[in-house]
């Protein structure tokens, strides 16, 4: 399926593959970027965590989209990322992806996910004391 071949490219870095497997006219809606934008946000962001992997937990697929929950299983904050410095910190996330698929390739992109978590696994935000109760309550 395409749109595991996608996350393969991205664990491993094969950038390459990318080219197989998006079309020309690919558009990520989260970040506002084209195939070659999504190669130099993929390129920083495995710079910045260069054991990053994420595993699919779920997919489910109908008509030209493709809903898959991933993962985030390693990803240690070794390099810059978006102007922070590396923490040494890992991060764990979950996420939600979203592709449309047309003609056997990946034409759009978007996710879901809780950057502020993210942002704090990193020390860069921590929590106030409500927030910590309401958010990381029953938190392991």
């Amino acid at each position: 399926m395409i749109v595991r071949r996608f996350v393969e490219a991205y664990n491993t870095g094969n950038l390459d593959l990318l080219d197989d497997l998006l079309a020309p006219d690919y558009f990520d809606q989260t970040n506002k970027v084209g195939i070659e934008g999504l190669k130099q946000l993929i390129n920083m962001a495995l710079k910045a965590f260069p054991d990053y992997h994420e595993t699919i937990e779920d997919i489910i697929a109908e008509g030209d989209k493709v809903w898959i929950r991933v993962t985030i299983t390693t990803g240690t904050h070794t390099g810059e990322f978006m102007g922070l410095t590396a923490t040494g910190k890992n991060l764990t996330a979950e996420m939600v992806d979203i592709f449309r698929v047309v003609n056997g390739k990946l034409v759009e992109y978007r996710d879901v996910t809780n950057r502020l978590e993210f942002l704090r696994q990193l020390g860069v935000i921590e929590y106030t004391e409500k927030g910590k109760q309401l958010f990381l309550a029953g938190a392991k």
